[in-house]
């Protein structure tokens, strides 16, 4: 079985992608940080890995046309938050690096508090704080 899982994606604009999750606290994985051809942090705990590439370079590998985020999601990432606060905090993040909010920070549910951005590049995430001792029971 698999070892590790990475997500890659593709960039428009390296240096500005990697400069947008700086900005937000995503952690460089610094044998890559001085790399011409990719970016690539960590997210989490369980330190995900998260490579983005020039469109051009992505292409190459990927054998299929890059999705138009302006038109479509290709994907929704979710990151779990310890608090309403922090996904506050992450929001206002995101917007000063130059992110969109697609869904203003808010409760839904009565048990969930997040919010949602689109990253220069219009790849989807999602912050998320779950209180678990108030989700309904089934």
């Amino acid at each position: 079985m698999a070892k590790e899982f990475w997500i890659n994606l593709p960039a428009k604009d390296l240096g500005k992608t990697r400069a947008f999750f700086k900005a937000i606290d995503f952690r460089e994985n610094l044998q890559f940080s001085e790399n011409p051809t990719m970016a690539s942090f960590f997210v989490g705990d369980k330190n995900v890995v998260v490579n983005f590439f020039p469109e051009a370079l992505f292409k190459s590998f990927s054998g299929n046309e890059i999705a138009d985020t302006a038109k479509g999601t290709e994907t929704l990432f979710s990151i779990d938050a310890q608090s309403p606060n922090e996904v506050d905090e992450l929001a206002n993040k995101a917007v000063a690096a130059g992110a969109v909010l697609y869904a203003q920070p808010g409760e839904k549910d009565g048990w969930m508090y997040g919010c949602g951005f689109s990253d220069p590049d219009g790849h989807r995430w999602n912050v998320l704080f779950m209180d678990f001792s108030k989700m309904p029971q089934q």
